[in-house]
């Protein structure tokens, strides 16, 4: 715990048999509650490993996508209390010991939601070079549009208070790899505080990472989430993403229902 607050470790899985207990052995379990891992289908043995580790392991009946993981990840994690979540990718391309940091600057009070930036490590750490100057170019794009000065919006490591995860309409988000740029808009749009930490990230054969043509469809879904807020902002449009609808929050019965249909093991 951290200032009395429960802090729960989720790790959205796909295929990280290889390294799964490597990150799990790197996470600062004396400040860490529970963790909490759930396998998108993958059909490998990161299930198997993760419960012979002692993680509280969900299965999924189907692939969701990477935001449909989330959304199970951070339901499971309220429902088992958690004051504190944060999100470590079980490939260990971040680096799992930074959990500390990043809880502390939740349970400070002083920010409601902090992302590991990669951006000062990216290219020592083998980001390719047009994965960067993408990340680059995006990233200014989006902080012109939703008035911020976040140093990375597309990184995976992030922490996020209890408040933020029950007020954000989570469920009307996509359940692909926009969905993590869609959090952040919203995170914007209902004015939670975000802050940054710089963390050094890993590109290596194990390490998950969306090839040329799935990239280009998510750059193309930043893109179009940032003129959404804009014009949600000009109040000339109402996307779903944007509107304070309890049926899309992550404690809503829609959500419960969804994982009544998703979820087909649990241990």
């Amino acid at each position: 715990m951290l200032h009395n607050l429960k802090v729960i470790v989720v790790l959205p899985a796909y295929r990280a048999a290889k390294t799964v207990e490597k990150t799990y052995r790197d996470l600062p379990l004396d400040i860490v509650d529970e963790v909490l891992l759930v396998d998108d289908a993958g059909g490998d043995e990161t299930a198997e490993i993760s419960k012979r580790l002692g993680i509280k392991t969900i299965l999924h009946r189907k692939n969701l996508g990477y935001g449909g993981n989330q959304k199970t990840c951070y339901y499971e994690a309220l429902l088992a209390g958690a004051d504190i979540v944060v999100m470590v990718h079980p490939d260990y391309q971040y680096d799992p010991r930074l959990v500390s940091a990043m809880a502390a600057m939740v349970a400070s009070g002083v920010y409601d939601a902090v992302l590991g930036s990669r951006i000062g490590t990216a290219r020592q750490g083998g980001m390719p070079i047009w994965k960067y100057i993408a990340n680059r170019s995006l990233t200014a794009i989006e902080n012109i549009m939703l008035g911020t000065k976040l140093t990375e919006f597309h990184t995976g490591y992030r922490a996020f208070s209890r408040k933020v995860l029950y007020s954000l309409p989570l469920l009307a988000n996509s359940d692909d790899f926009v969905f993590d740029n869609q959090m952040i808009a919203q995170a914007a749009a209902f004015k939670f505080r975000i802050g940054e930490i710089s963390c050094p990230a890993k590109y290596f054969s194990e390490a998950s990472s969306i090839n040329f043509r799935r990239s280009v469809t998510y750059g193309l879904g930043v893109l179009l989430t940032s003129l959404q807020y804009r014009l949600w902002k000009w109040s000339m449009a109402k996307p779903r993403i944007f509107n304070d609808n309890p049926a899309s929050r992550i404690d809503s019965r829609n959500a419960a229902t969804r994982q009544v249909e998703s979820v087909v093991a649990s241990e």
